[in-house]
């Protein structure tokens, strides 16, 4: 069978030309303006109503103000980095109830256990997914245990992620890669926890961790700055319940000692410990080097050297000279 290519190319003009008549009004050629109010397209230029009772894609409710217009808006959740499928899936409850709360029967529960079976099966189709799915749990456990904010675990779970579609995790453990991703992204946001802090809510020890850190923020280039002592500040003066003035005046000597050069080498989780002490016994709150080493996780000896340091350094005085207090 044989096609006439005078026909084909007739046809094949007379559908351009279709296609440029929707863009133009067919009586004077003028451009067509939708008119959603009125469901209408007319022409700009003569006033030609083209098309009527246009569909409305729109939602069937009205609001009159900025405020009833967020209340009638329906929307579905919004996509996450903590979840290995961006929260687009169907999550199946585990609750055995009906939408009006009643009990299912046993023959509907065992219909809904298999559901939740199968649901799962298919929200994790290969073994990365399961992979991701395994460390954002990892990640999420983590951080509630540490009280860290979810802009922290939306950071490092996009740091694995990074991490697993750049194949640096052969070798290492998921356990290890997330809690690095998870340290990593807490200096990252300005609310670091200290090492030991992490390795206590962690599966891995503390060497298989900054190990971890150090090879993970190579590879992916990440730009984490030397955590600042008075990032800790805060949530120590929090934990022993003192005052702002003692707040304020632990940063005093933080920055007094940054000018100094103490902070050169040093813990800043030691020093932020030994600040708050330090502080207290200025402002007459005084807490035991005790209370503040458990809150802080340093020992008393990092507290007691670090504290003469700063006293020092705010009298004016050389840091190797013991302070009077």
């Amino acid at each position: 069978m044989t096609r006439n290519p005078t026909r084909t190319r007739t046809d094949e003009r007379t559908s351009e030309e279709q296609d440029e008549s929707v863009d133009q009004c067919p009586e004077c050629g003028g451009n067509l303006r939708s008119d959603e109010e009125h469901g209408e397209t007319v022409c700009e230029e003569c006033g030609l109503v083209i098309e009527a009772d246009e569909i409305d894609h729109g939602p069937e409710w009205r609001a009159f103000d900025a405020k009833e217009k967020d209340e009638k808006s329906r929307v579905g959740a919004p996509t996450t980095k903590m979840m290995h499928d961006e929260g687009l899936s169907t999550n199946i409850g585990w609750q055995d109830k009906d939408a009006y709360g009643r009990q299912l029967s046993s023959r509907q529960r065992q219909k809904m256990q298999r559901l939740r079976t199968w649901n799962e099966r298919f929200r994790t189709r290969d073994s990365k997914e399961r992979n991701l799915k395994q460390a954002l749990g990892e990640i999420d456990r983590m951080a509630s245990a540490l009280g860290l904010p979810n802009n922290v675990r939306e950071t490092a779970s996009v740091i694995y992620r990074r991490a697993l579609d750049e194949d640096l995790l052969p070798g290492r453990s998921i356990e290890g890669v997330a809690t690095a991703s998870l340290y990593a992204a807490a200096r990252q946001a300005g609310t670091p926890r200290s090492l030991d802090e992490i390795t206590e809510v962690s599966r891995v020890d503390k060497m298989e961790l900054t190990r971890t850190y150090r090879y993970i923020v190579r590879e992916l280039n990440l730009e984490v700055k030397p955590a600042d002592p008075k990032q800790y500040v805060s949530r120590f003066i929090s934990d022993l319940s003192l005052s702002e003035e003692v707040d304020r005046t632990a940063r005093d000597l933080l920055d007094q000692a940054r000018d100094r050069g103490i902070h050169s080498g040093k813990s800043p989780v030691g020093l932020a410990a030994a600040a708050v002490y330090a502080a207290s016994l200025l402002t007459n709150e005084k807490v035991t080097q005790n209370q503040v080493s458990e809150v802080a996780d340093v020992s008393e000896v990092t507290i007691r050297n670090r504290y003469k340091e700063l006293l020092d350094a705010a009298e004016g005085d050389d840091p190797g000279t013991p302070a009077a207090v």
